[in-house]
């Protein structure tokens, strides 16, 4: 009798378990029928349909979508346990993005792009610039915040929210960086084929400095020795107060353009030196002499680079500076104090009358760097240099004069050599 009684106890208890574990009679959740079921498996049930028309959250990005998966709040467990019979019943939900802040890192760093400065290429072919590209950043907090309120509001798509910022180095910039400063250019006889080649040789060797601020330039460690075996060819030089051959005729002209220019472009001389001669291609003391024992140097004294291009042919060479402007203008000045008369020419006895070298007279001169402000005030006016320029003593050849009294058949002629020689004597 007890053991009867402890089974049918048993049973009751099963019974009744089971009872509390089921869904009531014709209950529907979200138009799912699940009367009768077990709670867990009518949750399930009702879970999958839920999901149905729960829409997914999509961030796009131009890296790639990412499409979140969510994590719904939601009352479907209550509702199937204390569903009465026949109730007809929908479920209420939230949306949550458990792992949102992970997620949202990742893809941040998937789209994020640092900014690339623009490139200036500078050569003695001039400049070329290679544009800057934009940076990429992801404003994390406010991506943050769009998701969150897409998922309050049911919305199906969220865009990454993204920052540009412009490289710190910009083309632009550059171009403002790199602008004409100044130049200057002087004349050549292009038909003297040894000379114009010098000239040539040495612009292009200067073409394509760079001084950096501060920096000091030295025309000839950049041009190199003048001897035929670094290209020079033999032209006249002053030496000795004469004009004579030597390797190298013409350099004194670039070095002297190349002065002219570096003047114009507010350089800072640190070296140059008046030839014994004046030159006819720019005014007194504003010449720049180089040989084995002469330089011309200057400092760059701008806080900026300075660039230099050269160029020369058909009978001029040019030198141009080029940097950030500082807002002023260089100009020269040439002033003579005083002229030296050639001593009486040297007369030798020749075939015909000739001027072997042409007299010259000396100079005492001084040259003057005058700086004004952009609208055109004069700030300074500072001495440059103070030179003293030779005198040349011509030199001609004097054919021999006929004897008095010769016949008349050479009267015409010696009044013709009268004439020629008075000629050339103007000339000289």
């Amino acid at each position: 009798m007890a053991v009867r009684a402890l089974s049918l106890l048993l049973a009751g208890s099963f019974f009744w378990f089971g009872g509390f574990g089921r869904v009531k009679e014709d209950v529907r959740i979200e138009d799912v029928p699940i009367g009768g079921m077990p709670y867990a498996e009518a949750e399930a049930l009702v879970r999958a349909r839920l999901s149905e028309r729960i829409p997914p959250l999509t961030v796009h990005s131009p890296a790639g979508d990412l499409v979140c998966e969510l994590c719904v709040k939601d009352n479907i467990a209550s509702l199937v346990r204390g569903a009465a019979r026949g109730e007809r019943l929908t479920a209420s939900y939230s949306r949550n993005w458990a792992d949102a802040e992970s997620a949202l890192l990742e893809l941040c760093a998937r789209n994020a792009r640092p900014a690339k400065d623009a490139v200036m290429h500078f050569s003695a072919g001039g400049f070329s610039y290679t544009r800057g590209e934009e940076g990429i950043a992801c404003d994390y907090r406010a991506t943050l915040l769009a998701v969150s309120a897409a998922l309050r509001t049911g919305r199906t798509e969220v865009n990454l929210v993204l920052k540009r910022f412009p490289p710190a180095v910009t083309e632009e910039k550059l171009r403002e960086e790199t602008l004409p400063l100044a130049s200057f250019s002087t004349c050549y006889d292009g038909g003297n084929a040894p000379r114009a080649h010098n000239i040539a040789l040495a612009a292009a060797r200067v073409a394509g400095t760079v001084l950096l601020p501060g920096e000091e330039f030295s025309f000839n460690r950049a041009v190199g020795e003048r001897t035929e075996e670094n290209g020079f060819l033999v032209a006249n030089v002053i030496s000795d107060g004469e004009f004579v051959p030597g390797v190298g005729g013409g350099v004194c002209q670039a070095s002297t353009t190349l002065f002219g220019a570096a003047l114009r472009a507010g350089m800072r001389i640190t070296e140059s030196r008046a030839h014994s001669l004046s030159v006819g291609y720019v005014p007194p003391s504003l010449d720049a002499m180089v040989s084995t024992g002469s330089d011309l140097k200057f400092v760059n004294p701008h806080d900026h680079p300075v660039y230099v291009l050269a160029s020369a042919g058909k009978g001029r060479v040019s030198f141009f500076f080029y940097g950030l402007p500082d807002g002023k203008r260089y100009e020269t000045e040439s002033v003579v104090l005083s002229r030296i008369p050639p001593p009486a020419p040297e007369e030798v006895e020749g075939e015909e009358d000739r001027v072997l070298r042409a007299e010259k007279e000396g100079l005492k001169s001084e040259s003057y760097l005058k700086v004004y402000s952009a609208d055109g005030t004069l700030l300074s006016r500072t001495l440059i240099r103070r030179d003293s320029y030779a005198a040349v003593r011509g030199k001609k050849s004097v054919a021999p004069r006929a004897a008095e009294g010769e016949g008349a058949e050479n009267g015409e002629e010696g009044a013709q050599t009268e004439q020629e020689s008075a000629e050339n004597r103007r000339k000289i």
